[in-house]
């Protein structure tokens, strides 16, 4: 499969269409724990300086009160989207006062499940929709899994992509299908590979202990506060971390966009015991939206997602299946505590040419042989991926975890050097040489990084977080705010909480009455 990158990048050449990887779209969506001065998790409202959670495009809360998300807009540029994201920060640090933002994936010390608050979105339909879609969320898997944060890498190709590459690829498919039946192929090619980008990117391989409350584990105590596995590049994507029981026998099929479609819808609509336990609504209070194995289609956990941007009111599964699939969300992004944002211009070059090296890849479907063999990589890289000697499987028989890294790297070198070539200068193979060096030396990884520092500070986990944000937050004080940005940011705070009051004061059917239309819909 790998094989097939070079040729279709010298069919791609040949047709003189290169030049349309150019316009490469990129957004980023970053979550983040706001936390008190002593590094606990803040029970606080969501600051009203910082707009409205319901119907700010910018700044808003995922899962708890406390997880902040920033999303940034659509850019060409992946240098823009880090420039907005930065900028998010540096507004949203100017407003927090005592309070800060925890730099890591992995939440802060949090003594009692009691100080999580689940998100609030106000008293509109959609504000109550939102907020007990999180109380569900809350009953089936537990408050803490609602604490933990990470990285979206939103990427798309240019429209005017897809008809000049269909015209090479000989395809009778319409534009539209066509554009999705190689988002998909990239999606299944993203699933075979992405091994790698936990290897290198991951940046959660401790915990701290109150994460593991009344938790099974096999991990291993650092001190008295920490606990990790020596090896372990990413806890977020383990079993402790993003994990859904009820979803395991879904068997969500990534091979079209009907079957991946079809799947989700009938995940929405199949009963689940455990769930049924539950009960819906009890002593007049909504414990979840349905009893079934997804509320929402958004309940599904991957590590890639289509997408398609939802008109209002129009359910995600709806918008691809009428439209197709606009970009892909990559989210097995962790959060790295050892950087201002989380993430850098690197990391997001090499993921722009991974991602195009998966595009390019074949059009192979994924076998449910291949599907186990794939999450088998997975689990072994997140708990195990810097141990010498690592055999991940392939196809083709078992192979070490260096040659088969390399056997990827090579392919996005090619990609790379395209790039460069579209751009000029050698950014995006500078990007990919770098990752060379962290598959020959796993010590240069930075979830190595950040063990070593945990051992050499004599810091637990909580208190080496902690002293890295507040290294963060002064490195990103230090930099003014343009004021035009600040003045932007500000006006669309107070733009948002107007139009929450006014989603608010509308005349609204009963929300039993709302839920029920939603849920058929």
């Amino acid at each position: 499969m790998l094989q097939a990158v070079k040729e279709n990048l010298d069919r791609l050449v040949a047709s003189g269409h290169q030049h349309l990887l150019r316009e490469l779209g990129h957004g980023i969506e970053k979550e983040a724990l706001r936390i008190d001065s002593a590094g606990h998790i803040a029970k606080t409202d969501h600051p009203a300086a910082l707009g409205s959670t319901l119907t700010h495009g910018q700044i808003t809360t995922d899962y708890s009160e406390a997880l902040m998300e920033f999303i940034t807009g659509v850019s060409t540029d992946v240098r823009d989207s880090l420039k907005e994201l930065t900028e998010l920060h540096q507004f949203t640090y100017s407003l927090l006062g005592h309070e800060s933002l925890w730099c890591a994936s992995m939440p802060c010390a949090i003594k009692s499940v009691d100080d999580i608050r689940i998100a609030e979105y106000g008293s509109s339909n959609i504000g109550q929709l939102k907020y007990i879609y999180r109380v569900g969320l809350e009953h089936r898997y537990g408050k803490m899994m609602q604490t933990i944060a990470g990285i979206h890498y939103n990427f798309s190709i240019s429209e005017a992509f897809w008809p000049a590459w269909k015209q090479v690829c000989d395809s009778e498919l319409s534009d539209q299908d066509f554009a999705s039946d190689r988002y998909f192929a990239l999606i299944r090619n993203f699933r075979r590979y992405s091994w790698l980008l936990l290897y290198l990117f991951g940046a959660s391989p401790a915990v701290s202990k109150d994460f593991l409350h009344s938790v099974e584990h096999h991990l291993e105590p650092l001190d008295d506060d920490t606990y990790y596995l020596p090896y372990a590049t990413s806890l977020r994507m383990s079993d402790l971390g993003y994990s859904n029981r009820a979803q395991e026998g879904l068997n969500v099929c990534f091979n079209h966009l009907d079957t991946y479609s079809d799947s989700l819808q009938a995940a929405i609509h199949q009963p689940h015991q455990p769930f049924e336990a539950i009960g819906i609504k009890v002593d007049g209070q909504y414990r979840q939206l349905n009893s079934n194995v997804l509320q929402i289609e958004n309940e599904y956990y991957s590590d890639i997602r289509p997408k398609r941007v939802a008109f209002s009111g129009e359910k995600p599964v709806h918008a691809l299946m009428e439209r197709g699939v606009q970009y892909i969300e990559v989210r097995n992004t962790d959060i790295n505590p050892l950087l201002p944002i989380g993430i850098d211009l690197q990391q997001s070059l090499f993921m722009d040419a991974f991602l195009l090296t998966c595009l390019f890849a074949g059009e192979q479907l994924l076998t449910s042989t291949e599907c186990a063999m794939v999450a088998h990589n997975k689990d072994k890289i997140v708990s195990e991926g810097r141990r010498p000697g690592l055999m991940l499987e392939t196809l083709e028989g078992e192979v070490s975890r260096e040659q088969f890294a390399r056997d990827i790297l090579d392919q996005v070198t090619l990609v790379a050097e395209l790039l460069d070539q579209i751009h000029g200068g050698n950014a995006y193979q500078q990007a990919v040489q770098k990752q060379y060096e962290l598959v020959a030396d796993p010590q240069l990884t930075p979830s190595a990084k950040i063990i070593s520092e945990l051992k050499s500070s004599s810091l637990t986990f909580q208190q080496w977080t902690l002293k890295m944000g507040q290294v963060h937050r002064e490195t990103l004080s230090r930099e003014p705010l343009d004021p035009a940005v600040k003045q932007r940011l500000t006006e669309e705070a107070e733009q948002s909480l107007a139009k929450q009051r006014d989603a608010e004061s509308q005349d609204e059917a009963p929300f039993d009455e709302f839920l029920q239309h939603y849920l058929a819909s």
